[in-house]
């Protein structure tokens, strides 16, 4: 069912990029559009992880230059039964992670630096949590291949509306309205995934309040930390935890409220009355000094 929703899912934002070909150069214009639309899927299929990582600046580390982050991913993963997936960091100030890669076997997950500062130990196990989440849902692949599309698609609108053919009302429309189509595609994609991955997130970490209290603090401290990234290519956003910078009706994700909602649902179902096992205390939290003394970007290395 996933990889039939995949397929129509790419279908359709391909046919909506030959759309764009058509309105910019009619028949040929379709056809050359098909073409670079196939092209761009095959080769987002095998570097989907390459092409967002590199996007991001993201700096690969492993369990000599950064063992507390590290080691925290892959007792995550066990948990999970996922193969280990390489673990980036962004150097970057606002809160945020993603993941990527085509399956379980080729995964990447990511945090910002801002997010590594700012959470606790706990919190950052479940943003963690949520984004193997979506490697075990086999989210990713979709997800990166349908931002790199639509993407595509809105820079293809851009650069129509200053060389466009003259064909008409027809073809303003198609100019007009097919990113805004392609935003529609990838809200259909995210928001349920969303949910499914913060489900996965709560069984992996065993700690939906925990995921609930990162969610909360990342959606405050987002909104006014610029992310160059997702500002270069607002298709990008879907990836987040927590996309920024977004209008709620064109959001890839449901509203955080809602999902931190869910989450407590799934704390009170775990017992204890909606709590569980974790405390925000820096005394009971774990030692997360490396994350937060230093960047692992720093050249010096975490202390």
């Amino acid at each position: 069912m996933n990889m039939m929703k995949t397929t129509m899912l790419l279908a359709a934002l391909t046919a909506l990029f030959m759309v764009m070909g058509f309105s910019l150069g009619g028949p040929r214009g379709a056809i050359l559009a098909f073409m670079v639309a196939a092209g761009m899927n095959l080769f987002t299929y095998w570097n989907a992880d390459k092409i967002v990582l590199k996007m991001h600046n993201a700096v690969e580390v492993d369990a000599s230059s950064h063992p507390e982050f590290y080691g925290m991913v892959q007792r995550l993963a066990q948990r999970a039964g996922l193969p280990m997936p390489k673990v980036y960091i962004v150097d970057q100030a606002q809160p945020n992670a993603f993941a990527t890669g085509r399956d379980p076997e080729h995964s990447a997950v990511a945090a910002t630096t801002g997010l590594l500062n700012m959470l606790s130990h706990d919190e950052v196990e479940g943003v963690m949590a949520h984004e193997l989440g979506h490697v075990k849902n086999r989210d990713t692949l979709i997800m990166t291949m349908v931002a790199t599309i639509a993407g595509a698609v809105s820079m293809l609108a851009n650069f129509g509306m200053f060389f466009r053919s003259n064909r008409g009302l027809a073809g303003i429309l198609a100019v007009l309205v097919a990113p805004f189509a392609a935003m529609i595609v990838q809200m259909a994609i995210s928001r349920t995934r969303e949910f499914g991955a913060d489900k996965s997130a709560a069984k992996i970490s065993g700690k939906p309040l925990a995921l609930a209290s990162a969610l909360a603090k990342i959606s405050s401290e987002a909104q006014h930390i610029r992310n160059p990234v997702a500002e270069r290519n607002p298709a990008a956003a879907q990836l987040y935890i927590v996309p920024s910078g977004v209008k709620q009706m064109f959001s890839t994700h449901p509203p955080t409220e809602d999902r931190i909602a869910a989450l407590q649902d799934m704390a009170g179902a775990f017992g204890g009355g909606g709590t569980d096992s974790w405390s925000s205390r820096p005394d009971e939290v774990g030692d997360m000094s490396g994350l937060r003394k230093r960047s692992a970007l720093d050249p010096r290395g975490p202390r």
